[in-house]
């Protein structure tokens, strides 16, 4: 298989700015020459449309020549000014304009602006209100059991990602982590709510909102102000709840009129709310239909889905108009959460019409613009064994691997089918041993430790708990959640924590300390407290030795012999120098001498 085409990036660039600001866009052409101009470029749902951009020397500026950086300017913005630019040659087709296009978003305000965003932190402040007020907590269905995860989105992201993601549990702070997605697999709880902000503006927090029920086929959510309930209200700030499919696909019947067929947007929610509408991708492109049902030419070469307007996670496979092969590309996983150091497939299923040789195929990875991958043996690897199907293999997963991941095939006339619908979101997380209430409690607690991760592991993943590097015997019910329920001091420890299918890759250790009564209980402090044990027996048994000893001098002792005379009795003095004579019995005498040791003659 040949390789990628050079010169073509294969991805779109977003970039948001304000009203009144100005803005510099640069062509992503790897050829720049002087004959490129700037164009906008839009799909109206059967073809590109494509306009030369007029420029008035002022206002709109552009520099195509090969000294100096292509770039277009747009000072103050307006709201008519969103669009979608490319740079191009005018012999260019305008599939490959659409393929290296930048999609401008203009919201309110009155602030510099500039794609390398370079301007005031004061102003990076507005744009942020502005931005981050629209926030939004979005519930996507999961594809373990009955369960939803949680995505911090905004409708106008900064090109810079931000810092950090904090999270909020019945408005009170969760946790902070850098990734959007929420790190739990949620069930229905009405009576919690969760939020989330963007590290440093805390105080521009997204709209709660709260899972109200989940069944195999509907979820219900309840979204305390915001966008998601703006297209069928009139104020952002009125709540709102909606039912939601878990699954929708599309049904293919006979129309009335001839040459044509009806395409439905089916689910199995009998539930789904009046709130919810439809919108249709022709080709994984937007068009303008909305609705439950469409009308389309039986003719239609191209494959069509359907999505859930606002929550465009929910969506339906692509399906070919008619029986006969079409353009047609699938992902089998929309999001995956993966490990640090493992490996992780990422496929597409597609198929073409049978009169089109595809001449080579490709992925790109997504970030603030799209990277071209090239096979490495030792992380990138392009599995192509399998009809209309292509696997991008990632091994040694690192940190810097999260990204979208998007699928590309080339025709034989350099035309690129591109991916315009989102890709693949891979997040690329560690493990980490967290204790709740803390990593210092008290004998007779009780304390929960979870191996905690960035995002939600996509497959039923098994857990292995280790206790000072030994593995723990599996408790009931206790997988993710080690709980520790009376904590006692030989649960003191260091843990960490693995998945079963990655033994080899293991969170860092964290140690548990457990106090007593008496004080501090860890693995440490038992061998300090036998040491210490010993030293007191040794002290004791000293002490009384030495008691027992104290009538007894050495004999390198001077003998005190004061108490003897206490037995003498006082007599008169005669002369100096003479010793008194001593009144005592003969067994007196002899208990006397009896105390004295024997002489031993020094050498």
């Amino acid at each position: 298989m040949k390789v990628c085409v050079k010169g073509v990036n294969g991805g779109e660039t977003r970039i948001c700015a304000l009203k009144g600001s100005s803005v510099d866009l640069h062509c992503s052409h790897q050829h720049l020459t002087s004959s490129r101009k700037w164009f906008t470029i839009d799909w109206d749902g059967y073809k590109y449309v494509q306009s030369e951009l007029s420029v008035d020397g002022q206002r709109v500026t552009y520099n195509m020549s090969k000294e100096k950086n292509p770039t277009l300017t747009i000072n103050d913005l307006r709201e008519s000014d969103a669009n979608t630019y490319c740079c191009m040659k005018t012999t260019d087709s305008p599939g490959r304009c659409w393929l290296n296009r930048i999609t401008l978003q203009v919201v309110a305000g009155t602030v510099t602006f500039t794609h390398e965003l370079l301007f005031q932190m004061t102003s990076l402040y507005k744009l942020f209100s502005i931005i981050l007020s629209e926030l939004q907590v979005k519930v996507i269905p999961a594809t373990e059991g009955q369960t939803v995860t949680l995505m911090c989105s905004g409708s106008c992201p900064l090109t810079e990602k931000p810092a950090a993601y904090i999270w909020y549990k019945n408005r009170e702070f969760l946790y902070e982590d850098w990734s959007p997605w929420y790190q739990e697999l949620l069930s229905s709880e009405e009576a919690v709510t969760y939020s989330c902000a963007v590290k440093g503006y805390e105080d521009l927090r997204a709209p709660e909102v709260s899972v109200d029920s989940i069944t195999e086929t509907c979820f219900s959510v309840t979204y305390a102000k915001g966008r998601m309930c703006s297209s069928q209200q009139t104020s952002v700030d009125e709540s709102c709840s909606i039912t939601y499919p878990r699954e929708i696909h599309v049904q293919r019947t006979p129309a009335e009129h001839r040459g044509h067929i009806r395409l439905t947007c089916n689910s199995s929610c009998f539930l789904t709310d009046p709130l919810i509408s439809f919108v249709w991708y022709e080709t994984r492109k937007p068009t303008v239909k909305e609705g439950k049902q469409i009308l389309v030419l039986s003719s239609n070469p191209d494959s069509l889905s359907c999505g859930v307007k606002g929550l465009e996670d929910v969506r339906s496979a692509d399906v070919c108009v008619n029986d006969d092969s079409c353009w047609m590309l699938n992902y089998v996983h929309s999001r995956i959460c993966a490990l640090q150091g493992s490996s992780v497939n990422i496929s597409s299923k597609y198929s073409h019409p049978d009169y089109v040789q595809i001449q080579s195929k490709c992925w790109y990875k997504v970030k603030r613009e799209a990277e071209q991958l090239t096979e490495d043996a030792d992380h990138v690897e392009y599995d192509d064994s399998m009809k209309n199907q292509h696997i991008l293999r990632l091994k040694k997963l690192k940190r810097d691997d999260s990204a979208e991941y998007r699928f590309t095939f080339t025709t034989e006339n350099e035309e690129v089918n591109q991916a315009d619908f989102p890709g693949v979101t891979l997040i690329v997380t560690e493990l980490r041993v967290k204790m709740s209430p803390s990593a210092v409690v008290t004998e007779g607690q009780r304390v929960t430790l979870t191996c905690s991760t960035s995002c939600p592991l996509t497959d039923n993943t098994n857990y292995i708990w280790y206790l000072n590097s030994r593995p723990l015997t599996p408790r009931e019910n206790q997988n993710k959640h080690l709980i520790l329920d009376p904590v006692s001091r030989e649960d003191a420890g260091s843990y960490s924590c693995a998945v079963k299918t990655n033994k080899d890759i293991s969170s860092a250790p964290k140690t548990l300390t457990v106090q007593s009564i008496t004080g501090t209980w860890t693995p440490a402090a038992a061998g300090v407290s036998a040491a210490l044990l010993g030293l007191i027996l040794l002290t004791v048994c000293w002490w009384r030795r030495k008691k027992s000893n104290s009538h007894k001098p050495s004999r390198h002792e001077t003998l005190d012999d004061s108490h003897l005379y206490d037995e003498i009795s006082p007599q008169p003095a005669e002369q100096d120098h003479h010793y008194p004579r001593l009144n005592s019995s003969e067994d007196e005498m002899d208990h006397l001498y009896s105390t004295i040791p024997p002489f031993e003659p020094t050498v």
